[in-house]
């Protein structure tokens, strides 16, 4: 932490953004404190991103006002038409998303659109960007290779370089937008690291955004609460329990949240046998995996980055055309069968990546619900309208999907409801077993209730279900049976009587060298 000499080097006042139909912000005040962690939290919808924006340029105010102070405490008021101004200004962002070009080399990737050139700007200076790449990849505490090329690294090492993009223009404020939510467990303790020489040795303020509360609790120095358009409130992390940090981001206490518990199984649903699929290269990104799923029963997969476990998911679906192995559901056999057959046989997969695997951004809540299950509402080849609308309006209800209207576009729907569509499309293929890859990745703690409430009923309900996340705590607390896999291969099985959360986290770093 911290101590009381931070400076304020960024003040937000009165911040307010209205789009067409929508009010975005509401006279929100932020405050940004050099050399510390400033988190910014808040639901969905509370408008962190929004504020984000016109912090870094890419948003303008409808009104309020902003001031940058020196380092006498002068303070001078800014307004930016650009990321350009803003980056001017020493003020750079870090988006979720990485923005790499995986094909050029990181020094290249460094000085996208800042390239160094000579000759009188003919030739770009690659010597040149690669001997500064070396000295801002140094400076981050990280030995990376400048001419390495990005398609080459881990995942945790494109976020660094992610950084270093930023680091080129020496920013004194740097905007982090969830930039641990893809990062296996040792990954983000680098980059945390990272970020605590960033405000330790150069007094940078970091704007953090997170929806993993423990994340904030363990290097955030100050904390700004966000919740339906309105700042709720601001002040030091260290005077702030977790459960008060989540009351006043949803407006409800959370001991009423969901917690997992055991669900009463029936009969065995699927049966996985030796499931292989060789890496490019040589070796097996999965190796010789069985499993079984009983009627009503959550199993939960937990690995670090790497273990397979969106592969398997992807292999049981017929996603891998070179992978192996035995599949029953309820004693038919599927894996010889195609992914369209596997569907109809009651197999259906819930993607990691919902908005490009999962939905259909241009299209209307209503087509996204029933773009799967098209068939059950058509006839002579024509759509029955007052079948599928009743169908979408029972799906709606039965999830708890907050919309307006199933007419209205998918892209205006907060990250938790549009995941909940993904789950409903998912539902009205009339599945028999549900493959959830990181259904709760990328939206804040409420949504996260809510489907943990969807996949208990989902139990209840008799579906069988295999829930991945790389979340230990969400897939300890959710599971019934969880299987453990490292490196491919499945390291570990526990009850869930049985399991506690350091024997599933050491079985999942088994051959990673960190036993």
């Amino acid at each position: 932490m911290m101590d009381n000499g931070s400076r304020l080097v960024l003040e937000a006042k009165g911040i307010r953004k209205v789009y067409p139909g929508t009010i975005a912000l509401q006279g929100v005040d932020f405050k940004a404190y050099s050399g510390s962690i400033n988190a910014l939290v808040g639901e969905n919808g509370a408008g962190k991103s929004t504020l984000m924006k016109i912090l870094a340029g890419i948003e303008y105010p409808n009104s309020g006002e902003m001031l940058l102070y020196d380092n006498e405490g002068e303070a001078e008021k800014i307004s930016f038409n650009s990321t350009r101004d803003a980056v001017a200004k020493g003020i750079g962002i870090v988006h979720q998303e990485l923005n790499l070009f995986s094909d050029l080399d990181v020094a290249e990737n460094i000085f996208m659109n800042k390239e160094r050139m000579k000759f009188g700007h003919l030739y770009i200076d690659h010597a040149a960007q690669v001997e500064e790449a070396g000295r801002v990849l140094k400076k981050l505490g990280q030995n990376i290779d400048p001419n390495t090329p990005v398609r080459d690294l881990r995942l945790g090492q494109q976020q660094i370089v992610e950084i270093a993009k930023t680091m080129i223009d020496e920013p004194r404020i740097l905007i982090m937008d969830e930039p641990t939510s893809s990062l296996s467990i040792p990954e983000v303790q680098v980059l945390f690291s990272v970020m605590e020489d960033l405000k330790e040795n150069h007094g940078v303020a970091i704007v953090y955004i997170s929806h993993r509360l423990e994340e904030i609790k363990e290097i955030g120095d100050y904390i700004t609460i966000l919740r339906d358009s309105r700042l709720i409130d601001s002040g030091r992390v260290s005077d702030m329990e977790m459960s008060d940090i989540i009351e006043k981001m949803v407006g409800r206490d959370p001991r009423k949240f969901f917690s997992g518990q055991a669900h009463e199984m029936g009969q065995e649903l699927l049966r996985v046998e030796d499931i292989t699929l060789p890496r490019y290269g040589g070796g097996y990104t999965l190796d010789k995996v069985s499993l079984t799923v009983r009627k009503g029963e959550v199993l939960g997969i937990y690995g670090l980055m790497g273990a397979g476990r969106t592969e398997l998911l992807e292999s049981l679906m017929g996603g891998f055309d070179k992978a192996d192995g035995k599949i029953w559901l309820e004693g038919e056999r599927l894996d010889k069968m195609d992914m369209k057959d596997r569907l109809e046989a009651g197999l259906v997969l819930i993607p990691e990546e919902r908005q490009r695997e999962g939905l259909f951004l241009n299209l209307s809540v209503e087509k996204n619900l029933t773009m799967s299950s098209i068939g059950n509402y058509t006839k002579w080849f024509h759509i029955v309208k007052e079948r599928e609308f009743e169908s979408v309006k029972e799906i709606i209800k039965s999830i708890s999907i907050r919309v307006a209207s199933p007419d209205i576009s998918i892209s205006a729907l907060s990250g938790g409801n549009q995941q909940k569509v993904v789950i409903g499309k998912s539902l009205l293929t009339n599945p028999k077993i549900l493959l959830m890859d990181e259904p709760t990745r990328g939206i804040d703690v409420g949504a996260k209730s809510d489907v943990f409430e969807i996949v208990n009923s989902m139990a209840n309900r008799g579906f069988g279900i295999i829930l991945v996340s790389s979340e230990l705590e969400e897939v300890y607390s959710m599971s019934d049976r969880i299987l453990v896999l490292s490196k491919g291969k499945v390291t570990a099985e526990f009850n869930r009587s049985e399991a506690n959360e350091e024997q599933i986290r050491k079985a999942s770093e088994i051959g990673h060298g960190i036993e």
